[in-house]
């Protein structure tokens, strides 16, 4: 039997004010630090400890897991980023709010891109500057492959082979495997690894920085999932 932690960052700035986030590097609120480290002390306090850390490119995710690992004594372990652990990509809604989101693009393609699998948002156009092949942080990365906006069908797609080639082998290999992501990142996995099927997916619930602690057999398959709450 093999296991792997998956945790959501602590709340952000823009999850606090409630607007569309996706790939807007925000820092932790108060809140969302303070979460971290809970949760960091949860997980020492529940005897884990672990010898690799994956999270995103984004401050969001490694602030939490720089937090998380520090309130445990474990700075020294290797972390590794990469931007296919990025949060699903909301292309033109990122940076509104719900009801601007509604005002700008209409009721249905919002609410429907939120509670279907295979919806994308409305995308950026060629010329925004918020496309992320205009962004430094991804200059290594090929720009065909950066998102200018994602369904969650489309952010299983660009994680599911960072799991396949870095994270799973580190699993098998005995590794004790920490995964510091987002919601949709985490959702979409999530469905991987317990075979679930499309629909269920955008409902999976991922609250900021519970620790979820799956146990998965030989084909990297959950068996049972744990989430490390507060109550324990």
């Amino acid at each position: 039997m093999y296991k792997v932690v998956l945790l959501r960052h602590g709340q952000s700035i823009w999850n606090r004010n409630k607007r569309f986030t996706g790939w807007t590097d925000v820092g932790l609120s108060d809140r969302g630090i303070t979460e971290a480290r809970d949760a960091g002390t949860r997980l020492a306090a529940a005897g884990y400890g672990f010898d690799v850390c994956f999270t995103s490119v984004l401050r969001r995710a490694t602030e939490t897991a720089d937090m998380l690992l520090a309130s445990m004594g474990l700075e020294h372990i290797s972390l590794r980023t990469s931007w296919r652990l990025n949060e699903r990509h909301y292309g033109a809604l990122q940076g509104l709010s719900l009801l601007q989101g509604i005002r700008r693009y209409g009721l249905l393609p919002v609410i429907r891109c939120q509670r279907q699998f295979v919806v994308a948002p409305p995308l950026l156009s060629a010329d925004d500057p918020r496309r992320p092949s205009r962004d430094p942080l991804y200059a290594g990365a090929n720009p065909q492959e950066l998102p200018n906006g994602e369904s969650v069908m489309d952010t299983l797609r660009r994680t599911l082979p960072y799991w396949e080639s870095d994270i799973a082998p580190e699993v098998r290999g005995g590794a004790r495997v920490l995964v510091v992501a987002h919601r949709n990142t985490l959702r979409a996995l999530i469905k991987h690894i317990e075979n679930l099927p499309e629909q269920a997916a955008p409902r999976i619930k991922v609250p900021t920085a519970v620790p979820l602690i799956y146990e998965l057999d030989p084909q990297m398959t959950a068996v049972r999932c744990i989430r490390l709450g507060k109550e324990g």
